[in-house]
């Protein structure tokens, strides 16, 4: 089961807004299934759409209620109509009440920067997250914890998560094209804390970059124009193995037994930023990228990912580079994960390097530990 807090946290965030009320859900539905519907059309009217083994997300839904446990769905993020585009692939009837409308992570900066697009977003199943120093503990993490926990929304919602755990759009130029950043830490907490293993569902698209490109060269019209007609191709993969995911959570209720007291309601500090429990995390969400990857080889139209994408230390000296590194790595538009390109930021880094909570396996040592808990 979660700590206490953490579910407490999770309640908070959630009602915030208030998803509680018959009105707040009407509209929640309403919005979430014209979206969707809006989406279809344009995809259906300029371009080419092919979806793959649909049946195993239909599937992990039905079995998600059936068994009362939370769903999961992972992805790539290739562009910034990742969302809502790719469930507009899919067939409306998925969409049929309340419960069959998943939530998600949204950049704060981005879906959330004035009351009214909060709003809409928030009407849409998004959930504000916050990045560039603040970390997998944070509210929409933890209230990730609470939905996918066994009775973990009430009201009528969904247990339904998606995460795209690489958290930046990645649009790399030819060989690189279509592959992936390293998986942050958020999605691993919400697979090891909930209270029942999640429904895990990994799901890997293309096409998507090609309507909402990064190149800043030319006007929105002209990318239209451009990309009229190109293929948009969804694949979804089969549940990750039930052992797979036991096996790591087996693992969190060793720490929990090691690094907390029998009437303790939270997290503790090394369960948060502890070496074995950083590694886990790392561990865990090296495994759910390699998950995902496996589904991009079924694409036989893409080249093979070239190595250097799995490690989260080649990332960090890439981006602190600015690229400098390995310049054959070229970017379509920019490395978002470059904080000095984010002006929503107050303060200026003393260095152009991305801050991150998230270092690679055993790259934590004790004064690592108690800097994270100043900051």
């Amino acid at each position: 089961m979660p700590f206490p807090d953490v579910v407490k946290r999770g309640d908070d965030f959630f009602y915030q807004y208030p998803r509680g009320s018959t009105l707040w859900k009407f509209l929640h539905y309403s919005t979430s299934v014209f979206v969707i519907g809006m989406s279809k059309i344009f995809l259906k009217l300029f371009y080419n759409v092919r979806v793959n083994n649909f049946n195993n997300l239909q599937t992990a839904l039905d079995r998600s209620k059936q068994e009362d446990r939370g769903l999961m769905t992972i992805m790539n993020h290739m562009s910034t109509v990742d969302d809502p585009f790719v469930w507009a692939t899919f067939p409306m009837s998925l969409y049929k009440s309340l419960s069959n409308i998943r939530f998600c992570l949204g950049a704060h900066n981005i879906c959330f920067k004035n009351k009214s697009v909060s709003n809409f977003f928030t009407l849409g199943g998004v959930l504000s997250t916050e990045r560039f120093g603040k970390g997998p503990f944070q509210g929409s993490i933890d209230c990730g914890i609470k939905i996918l926990s066994k009775n973990g929304h009430k009201d009528g919602y969904s247990s339904w998560m998606h995460v795209y755990p690489e958290a930046f759009v990645l649009q790399l130029q030819p060989p690189y094209n279509n592959s992936m950043r390293y998986f942050k830490w958020g999605v691993t907490r919400m697979i090891l804390e909930s209270s029942k293993p999640p429904i895990i569902v990994p799901i890997f698209g293309t096409g998507f970059e090609k309507i909402a490109p990064e190149d800043e060269t030319l006007p929105t019209w002209k990318h239209f124009i451009n990309s009229w007609g190109a293929t948009v191709n969804v694949t979804v993969g089969e549940p990750v193995q039930e052992n797979i995911i036991e096996s790591y959570r087996r693992e969190w209720q060793i720490l929990i037994s090691k690094y907390s007291k029998p009437n303790d309601t939270d997290l503790s500090e090394e369960l948060k930023f502890g070496s074995e429990a950083q590694d886990l995390r790392s561990r865990l969400a090296s495994e759910l990228r390699a998950q995902v990857s496996e589904v991009r080889k079924l694409n036989k139209e893409l080249q093979q990912e070239d190595p250097r994408f799995q490690d989260h230390k080649w990332w960090k000296i890439f981006t602190q580079t600015e690229g400098k590194s390995d310049p054959d790595v070229r970017f379509i538009g920019q490395n978002w994960a470059i904080r000095r390109l984010h002006e929503f930021l107050n303060m200026k880094p003393k260095n152009d390097e991305q801050i991150t909570n998230e270092p690679s396996v055993n790259q934590t040592n004790g004064n690592d530990m108690k800097k994270k808990k100043n900051n």
